[in-house]
């Protein structure tokens, strides 16, 4: 199969326009990750409910080097039911409102698959919307990303999380991804979108072996010129080879983060704030002695 047949070319995208200032990707940047939920599959259970333990985990991520802090309430790994989007918005506002008003210059994405919450967190002042559905779970999600003209970060997924690893065939897992990442990318410029980050979905609908080709052809999918985020911390593919659990899971975390990096990730997304810059600080000498 011809790709470029298949795939929509874009300019280059180095940065990202938010509200009127523009992020660059020259250097790589950190997501820290602040759940708001009971069974997150790393720190499920520690911040819901709780404003000071969530503000708290936020400065400590600000301070070790985060540079936008992605907030969810609903838990999406492999198995989880979604929750509704009165139940998101019940966790997130709260947070939003007091990370704002404490410091007002983070980045802040939201990790949601509903249009409504989407809407209803950008008016509370965040940022970018983390869809790990592309749009599948919510036919007005596109739509409201458009009319929000905020960056959106589109994952690859095969379906819902309690089914996805039902759905881990591909004819080419490449090509098949190139394929969606396509579709997708054409339906979101064509309703306006212009800030997309491509995320390749470690763990959705993967087996392990596939997250380790992915993780070995990061560099492939920029194809697109698109950023790329990398979302692996402490997941399946680092934890069940060693035979750990995800507490366990920071030594082949941060490994596999410093393999990211030199692939070509934009971002990557992490529980540990503190190793994961203590591996971009190194990378960025690696890349400066080339």
């Amino acid at each position: 199969m011809n790709l470029s047949s298949k795939i929509t070319k874009l300019s280059c995208n180095s940065t990202i326009n938010l509200q009127g200032k523009l992020i660059s990707f020259e250097k790589p940047l950190i997501m820290g990750i602040l759940n708001l939920t009971e069974d997150s599959f790393s720190d499920g259970g520690k911040y819901i409910n709780n404003i000071d333990k969530a503000l708290f985990h936020c400065q400590e991520m600000i301070e070790q080097g985060a540079d936008i802090i992605d907030i969810g309430a609903c838990s999406t790994r492999p198995g989880a039911i979604l929750v509704s989007k009165q139940e998101e918005l019940k966790q997130l506002i709260p947070v939003i409102r007091a990370i704002r008003k404490e410091f007002p210059d983070i980045i802040i994405s939201i990790d949601t698959v509903w249009a409504e919450v989407s809407k209803e967190t950008i008016k509370e002042g965040a940022d970018i919307i983390n869809d790990i559905s592309g749009g599948q779970f919510d036919s007005e999600l596109f739509k409201v990303v458009a009319e929000l003209n905020v960056p959106y970060i589109l994952t690859h997924t095969p379906t819902t999380p309690d089914k996805m690893q039902e759905k881990t065939t591909y004819n080419n897992i490449y090509i098949d991804m190139c394929n969606y990442f396509s579709e997708k990318i054409s339906l979101l410029r064509s309703l306006g979108v212009k800030d997309i980050i491509l995320d390749l979905g470690f763990g959705f609908g993967k087996t392990i072996e596939q997250n380790y080709f992915l993780l070995n052809h990061i560099n492939d999918f920029k194809v697109f010129e698109l950023p790329i985020l990398t979302g692996i911390s402490r997941k399946t593919m680092i934890y069940k080879p060693l035979n750990a659990t995800p507490q366990e899971a920071l030594n082949g975390t941060t490994f596999l983060h410093a393999l990211a990096l030199l692939n070509g990730s934009s971002i990557i997304r992490v529980h540990d704030v503190k190793q994961a810059k203590e591996c971009l600080t190194l990378f960025e000498l690696i890349d400066k002695n080339k």
